[in-house]
């Protein structure tokens, strides 16, 4: 299966670039996005792209770890994932993302989740876009329950 994602920037100014992630169905379009650096090179008016990586790891993390639960007609509730991006220069001295760090809270109890563990072992493996990052950048993944306790 050869599935193809189309996005389109175009810019709108300096470091502004309005983000169309092309058209979904009639029914349900897709919000077009403002991306933009950080001052002092932008204005801060949108996601800078750091950003906006961030989210779509976040998101797929998240949709993985619904969906590894689901397989055992589960809920892991109101899911709160957040992504923290270092951002350092390279032996070049050229701006990277050197590393990220992901924590994602449940938002049920882990108790009433019986097939926990077996949903933590593998949500990590059906995340397209964490996986294909992580072949260039290092990334840590914890997961909490409601309470903070780490289940992972």
């Amino acid at each position: 299966m050869s599935d193809k994602v189309h996005v389109t920037v175009t810019r709108q100014g300096r470091y502004r670039f309005l983000v169309d992630f092309a058209p979904g169905s009639e029914n349900t379009p897709i919000a077009k996005t403002l991306g933009d650096e950080p001052p002092p090179l932008g204005e801060g008016a949108g996601p800078s792209p750091a950003q906006l990586l961030a989210a779509a790891v976040a998101n797929c993390l998240s949709s993985s770890l619904v969906f590894a639960t689901g397989k055992y007609k589960e809920d892991p509730g109101a899911l709160t994932t957040s992504v923290t991006c270092e951002i350092g220069r390279n032996d070049r001295n050229r701006l990277r993302i050197l590393a990220m760090q992901v924590e994602m809270t449940l938002g049920s109890a882990p108790a009433s989740l019986g097939h926990l563990d077996r949903a933590l072992a593998q949500f990590e493996d059906f995340c397209t876009v964490s996986q294909s990052v992580r072949a260039g950048i290092p990334f840590t993944v914890t997961v909490k329950g409601p309470d903070g306790t780490i289940l992972k």
